[in-house]
């Protein structure tokens, strides 16, 4: 069985492409993921080590890939290691890395963000999604914060978690063009945006480009090289590749 790891648009694009093979699952972590993936081999919830040792048990999981956020660095630096004990073969897709022009703000973590945060002032505009609110409500002060989330429960339930007032939540999905991103940013007056680098397909370079246009500093949070397969196309290969051993 192949165990697919997903939450992320490549790994929906994948499920799309492999429909005809049969002996794959796929999980996520929160059920918004079932808008997208309608499908019997959708299984939700979030793993520990422990708990993703006794899937691939359960499961008899003897191919992991990986196609996790690159931010999800638990998640997937658990998946590796539960690859190692159980002598399980990895691999892991990666999205390339955006180039980030030199007048941009680039943080090499979130901790490096919040220290940031507290020494500027004005409007901040998060599109970092709901997983850190807490962090950077921390270090809100008198400035204003605004939250950029997906339209999903266990996102607004994280807003309100952290008293984020209604006005200052902009629920919707992405991406978005460079033109929608400046009508946005230009409506809540934004004096900063804070980003994860998550590539072409999360829309990282519209967003760059929309604060370049408006005069609007991009903060942009990095994220650590990672060695995997950067082609969803090879990926589709190798599952191929695999799932016929046995003919």
């Amino acid at each position: 069985m192949i165990w697919i790891i997903g939450g992320t648009s490549e790994a929906r694009r994948l499920v799309n492409k492999i429909e005809d093979i049969e002996d794959f699952v796929i999980t996520s972590a929160t059920e918004s993921e079932r808008q997208f993936i309608d499908s019997p081999k959708l299984i939700i919830g979030r793993m520990n080590l422990d708990e993703m040792l006794e899937f691939v048990e359960d499961k008899n999981i003897e191919f992991i890939v990986d196609l996790s956020h690159p931010y999800a660095k638990i998640v997937s630096k658990n998946a590796k290691k539960v690859s190692d004990m159980k002598n399980i073969k990895y691999i892991r897709y990666i999205r390339s890395q955006t180039e980030i022009p030199s007048w941009a703000v680039y943080l090499k973590s979130y901790d490096e963000c919040i220290s940031y945060l507290k020494n500027i002032s004005g409007t901040v505009f998060f599109t970092t999604g709901s997983k850190n609110i807490g962090d950077f409500e921390k270090v809100r002060g008198q400035n204003r914060f605004i939250y950029r989330i997906l339209p999903a429960l266990e996102s607004i339930e994280e807003c309100r978690k952290y008293n984020v007032h209604m006005k200052d939540i902009v629920a919707m999905l992405g991406p978005f063009s460079t033109n929608f991103n400046k009508s946005i940013f230009h409506e809540y007056d934004a004096d900063y945006v804070v980003m994860k680098d998550s590539g072409k397909s999360g829309g990282t370079l519209e967003r760059i480009n929309a604060c370049k246009e408006l005069g609007i500093t991009p903060i942009v949070i990095g994220r650590t090289e990672e060695s995997g397969i950067e082609n969803l196309e090879d990926i589709e290969k190798l599952i191929r590749k695999y799932s016929r051993r046995g003919e």
